[in-house]
């Protein structure tokens, strides 16, 4: 197995510690989430151990939970204007779509990225482009499957409004999905934020749609994968800022 290039200095691990270093990069970290739901299954599994499969069905929850809510390092690209997924997942819908109206930002229609989440994607979400949270919203709804077009207006969901230095601002949707019901999101208004840094979650299965500013080349086609944080939706200009 290759090893991960080391900073010059950067003492060399032999033996237990290579072994521990290279575990620690293959399986990714746990998101504070989950913790609760790895922790009561395997509970279940040491209090029920006499019996095989009391402990075997609380040993895989436990690991479908740890999988579910992993937390995998990422690192977002250095150019300047890119905007980033804010989730892993599918493209399903390359669009113009009136932004939430709970923000009040109007009804024009903006371009607009929706990725759709299944179980098996890992569902922290990530600042799809550096700035200051101007919005957050939260607005309750229903719970249809998030792969259809309409979850976006009928959904459970969570809006935040992230403004550029330059002026620009980017629109990101959390909407609940028809397993998930519990959106997390830990950004509140006035936070700087960093792009790619984590901000939220959703449980279990969803979706979560990206607003541009009027005038941006969209460069994700439906069914393309995204990896949250790495890759890259558009690349804002100054000609978004001014249309």
């Amino acid at each position: 197995m290759a090893r991960r290039p080391t900073p010059p200095g950067t003492p060399e691990t032999t033996g237990v510690g290579h072994v521990v270093d290279l575990v620690r990069a293959a399986i990714p970290p746990l998101h504070p989430a989950g913790l609760p739901f790895v922790a009561a299954p395997l509970a279940v599994a040491v209090l029920g151990g006499r019996r095989k499969w009391v402990r075997r069905s609380g040993l895989f929850a436990a690991a479908a939970c740890a999988t579910f809510f992993r937390h995998p390092n990422r690192v977002p690209p250095n150019r300047a204007g890119v905007v980033v997924a804010p989730a892993d997942g599918e493209v399903a819908l390359v669009d113009t779509a009136s932004p939430p109206p709970e923000l009040g930002l109007g009804d024009q229609p903006l371009p607009r990225v929706s990725i759709f989440l299944s179980v098996l994607d890992v569902h922290v979400q990530r600042t799809p482009i550096s700035g200051i949270v101007r919005a957050v919203s939260h607005q309750p709804g229903q719970f249809r499957s998030a792969d259809l077009p309409e979850a976006s207006s009928v959904n459970e969901r969570n809006s935040m409004v992230l403004e550029t230095p330059d002026g620009q601002q980017v629109v990101v949707v959390q909407i609940a999905g028809l397993l998930a019901r519990r959106i997390v999101c830990d950004a509140k208004v006035g936070d700087v934020l960093t792009i790619g840094d984590t901000y939220g979650l959703i449980r279990f299965g969803s979706r979560v749609d990206t607003y541009f500013p009027a005038g941006t080349e969209l460069l994700v086609e439906p069914g393309q994968r995204t990896i949250g944080a790495e890759t890259v939706l558009a690349v804002l200009g100054s000609s978004s800022a001014e249309s």
